[in-house]
């Protein structure tokens, strides 16, 4: 059974930057298209960013304005979104989800998401 573990959610400052990683065991997230959400009270989770199984197709969500992005080292097995520039509005939670796998034999789809990592940016 595959496990997502979120880490590197803390408090940060206005301005700042904070690096999220998601480590992936029990599948390979490189099969594996990537995603990272996020969620805060009162509204309704939201994409934030994606990276297909081959890493060639990523996206972002409008608000991101080019200070995340999202990486993946698939020798360790992990994955990444790097924030710049963080504002008050981007405290959440955040999470990672994998779903795949893609271009390998599987006997079925599988979808795992992470318990969630805390970002809070203070103004």
């Amino acid at each position: 059974q595959g496990q997502l573990v979120e880490s590197g959610g803390t408090l940060v400052e206005t301005g700042g930057s904070l690096t999220l990683s998601c480590t992936g065991s029990g599948f390979s997230l490189s099969s594996y298209a990537v995603k990272w959400y996020r969620q805060s009270p009162g509204k309704e989770r939201e994409l934030v960013a994606s990276m297909n199984a081959g890493g060639l197709r990523i996206n972002y969500g409008a608000f991101v304005r080019g200070r995340f992005t999202i990486s993946r080292d698939n020798d360790k097995n992990i994955l990444y979104l790097q924030m710049n520039n963080l504002e008050p509005e981007d405290t959440g939670k955040y999470y990672c989800n994998a779903d795949g796998p893609f271009g390998v034999a599987a006997p079925r789809h599988y979808e795992y998401w992470g318990q969630g990592t805390q970002v809070t940016v203070s103004s």
